[in-house]
Parts: C-alpha cells; structure tokens; sequence
C-alpha cells in the first residue's frame, strides 16, 4: 500500500544518509555486502563506514571502470557489491564495463549513481549528466530506477540487497521533497499512482514527482483535474498504467530532470505509438549540457518547475 504525506516538504534525513545507514547495518547483521567508492566517500557520507569497517568498503579511485570491474569480480566470489559514483561517471564513463562486466555477464551488482542531473549544482557541466538513464536502459538486461525520496530509498535498498542482477539506481544526494511516508513499499517496475484524474495525466519521476504535484494543484484551481504518476523504474516501465491513463485522460504529459531525448518521455512515448497513440509533451533537458549554479536556478534555467509543467499541460488542454 502506497501512503502519501500530506504536505510537499524537504525529507529529514539526506539520500546519501539513507544509503550510508544501509550499508552500515547490512555489515553489522553480516550480510555479504561490499560497497566500492570512487574517491567519492565523503560525499555520499561513508567515511564512517569505512572507518569502522574498512574489509567492507572499498575506495577503488577516481577509476569508474575499474570499480565496475572489481565489483563483477566480488559479485563471482558470492558477495553483494554496490557501487556508488557520480551519474555521469556511473554511465559515460565506464559504459564499456557497465556492458561486458555487468549486463553480459549477468553479474549481481548494484550501482547508485548520486547527483542527478540538475542537482549536481556547484559541479557544474562536467558532473551535470542529462543523458544517464538513456545510456542505461539501453543494456539488454538492467534495471533502472530514480527513487524519489528517503522512504523509496530505504525501501528499494533493502529489497536489492535479495534481488539477482543488474541494478542501476539514480538518486539525488541531498534531502529530496517527501512525499511518501516512512515504511511504505514499492514494487519495482510498478509506478505508483499518486492523484487520480481525467483531464490529463502528468507522469514524472526524482525531483520532477514533486513538481508534477504542484502542477496538479495549479491545474485543479483553473477547474482541470490532473492526475500525477510517479514513475520511479524507468526500466521495465509500467506499461498498463500508461496506456489506462492515456485511454481515461487523453493527454499526457512526461516529467523529468534528464534529457527529453531517450529518457522517461521516449519510454512513454514508445508505449503510446505502439499501444493508445495520444497527444503528448515532454517537460525535461533540451539539447544542452550543464552549467554551475543552485538547484532553484537549474530548474529555472532548465525548464523543470511545476509552472514549465503547467504550461505544457495548457498546450495539450
């Protein structure tokens, strides 16, 4: 069962806490977990860790691929790795070894890449990757999800800890907006319906599900009734849920903060052209690369608000 908060507020405890709290007690129940780093502990908070478990945490280097292939290698021996980077380095930068080490081998590796695309902020455009999850998803057998706040995160963590294969898992480092409430579950390739309606449909994940809910609200104040999906796994996407919406609501409208191009809106609109073909806008990156700046400016600058929303909504309606 899905619970919802009732108000849109920063989440108490930062992603990158979520993740490090998790490691930490896997080790202390002595699961098989191994958590590699790319010279990256201090931002995702598992220098403590490290400190006091240091057979199991790895600082491998700022050498992506070769972190990659030191966790296929643990994953032969029985152990549970999870790899943590930046998105950008978590995908262009060793896609090679994503390919041959991970997805062809079949191996059981989880990897979570942190900063997700406007939230890198002050790393600016070389960390700022819009073009992550479509790199991605394009493997034969991965499974990508963006987890929207502290409580999908917890959640989805402990359920990889028994899942076989390979994971890829994008997420914010920071504190995200609540919108779920502690202790609830979700089902991986299962996006979960967070407002009904049947005006039109808004479908969103990460940092864009909160954005998608304001719009909502905007939209039920001009007499539009919007209903709000969070599509947290982008692969396999829930394709029933898209074509009920786009059969009850007619117009769609995809959110993202990634690239329009081979992101959510393309895995959307794949499922429209070949099964309920309906009027569609994608609000997300539009062929540009990163730049510095606050995360309230990015979104700015970048389209990703709920009033850039609200304005693609309008245009369907």
């Amino acid at each position: 069962m899905i619970n919802l908060t009732t108000q849109l507020e920063k989440d108490d405890v930062e992603m990158r806490k979520v993740y490090a709290g998790m490691v930490r007690r896997q080790i202390e129940a002595e699961r098989p977990i191994i958590a590699l780093e790319a010279d990256l502990m201090s931002s995702m908070a598992m220098d403590s860790v490290h400190k006091d478990y240091p057979q199991h945490v790895i600082n491998c280097g700022i050498m992506e691929a070769n972190v990659i292939g030191v966790s296929a290698g643990l994953s032969l021996t029985g152990r549970i790795p999870f790899v943590h980077t930046f998105t950008a380095f978590a995908s262009r930068r060793c896609f090679d070894q994503l390919f041959m080490s991970l997805d062809y081998q079949r191996n059981n590796v989880k990897v979570i890449a942190s900063d997700a695309g406007v939230t890198a902020c002050h790393n600016g455009g070389t960390h700022m990757s819009f073009e992550d999850m479509g790199i991605v998803r394009g493997l034969a057998h991965s499974v990508v999800l963006e987890v929207t706040d502290a409580a999908m995160f917890a959640d989805i963590l402990q359920q990889l800890m028994d899942l076989q294969g390979f994971y890829w898992v994008r997420t914010i480092r920071k504190q995200a907006t609540k919108i779920y409430q502690q202790g609830t579950r979700f089902t991986i390739g299962k996006a979960n319906l967070l407002r009904d309606g049947a005006d039109i449909t808004l479908i969103a994940n990460g940092i864009m599900v909160a954005e998608a809910l304001k719009a909502a609200q905007m939209l039920e104040r001009e007499g539009i009734d919007a209903a709000v999906i969070d599509m947290f796994t982008l692969k396999p996407i829930d394709r029933d849920i898209i074509k009920t919406y786009a059969a009850k609501t007619g117009r769609i409208v995809t959110c993202e903060n990634h690239s329009i191009h081979n992101g959510l809106g393309s895995a959307v609109a794949e499922v429209l052209v070949e099964a309920c073909p309906v009027p569609m806008r994608r609000v997300g990156v539009k062929q540009r690369y990163g730049q510095v700046g606050t995360q309230e400016f990015l979104q700015q600058e970048y389209g990703l608000t709920a009033e850039h929303i609200l304005e693609a909504a309008k245009t369907l309606l």
